[in-house]
């Protein structure tokens, strides 16, 4: 029988907030600036992916420097935080639910994101407060699918990888979070989380308490 749940560690893009949107236009002036192709369906691929990785797989193979790649991030970066400032990010529906869900029952909360603006994003959606821990693109060298941004967040819990649940709308955060050795919940379709333990369409629709038991 499962160790039972002390932990739940939420994603935060497209889980809590859907921050997607502000990510894609930051990608989309970039790559209009850039000459490169670059839509909405390429932006999928980006989902749960690290700033980095994202530059990657929208360079697709063509190569320029070190310091050209660090330069193009850091202007994505600053778009996003522009348009951020412009316009705040909201909760998606269901998400103080799950949120409160968690910590009625005294488990302890992470938020595990790619994303290195994480924390600024908690503070505009006046969050914060709610969670115990933050482990995000500073946090550790590999971003996901890679596990170690849910170890990092389990380590500094004080809580067993077994015990901890996972709530993510990503196709690389399932992965990671599985490869950490978590039990995952999936936000979204099948065919994007369906190697996640329990699937649900929306946060709107996650019953953390019909989950927990």
């Amino acid at each position: 029988m499962p160790a039972p749940i002390a932990a739940v560690l939420f994603d935060l893009d497209g889980v809590l907030s859907d921050t997607s949107e502000t990510h894609y236009l930051a990608w989309k002036r970039l790559t209009e600036e850039e000459g490169i192709e670059f839509d909405r369906s390429r932006n999928e691929a980006l989902r749960g992916v690290g700033r980095g990785e994202s530059l990657d797989l929208i360079l697709a193979g063509r190569r320029i420097s070190v310091e050209r790649r660090s330069e193009m991030m850091e202007r994505k970066d600053r778009y996003y935080r522009q348009l951020l400032a412009a316009r705040p990010p909201g909760l998606l529906p269901g998400a103080l639910s799950a949120l409160d869900a968690a910590r009625r029952r005294g488990l302890r909360t992470a938020i595990v994101s790619s994303s290195r603006n994480a924390r600024q994003i908690l503070l505009a959606l006046g969050i914060a407060d709610l969670f115990d821990h933050v482990s995000d693109g500073n946090s550790v060298g590999n971003a996901k699918p890679a596990p170690d941004l849910f170890l990092h967040a389990a380590a500094a819990l004080g809580v067993p990888i077994g015990r901890c649940l996972v709530v993510e709308d990503a196709e690389s955060g399932v992965a990671a979070a599985k490869a950490a050795g978590a039990r995952v919940i999936g936000i979204g379709p099948a065919e994007r989380v369906g190697a996640a333990d329990l699937l649900f369409d929306s946060t709107a629709a996650l019953d953390l308490d019909a989950v927990l038991g």
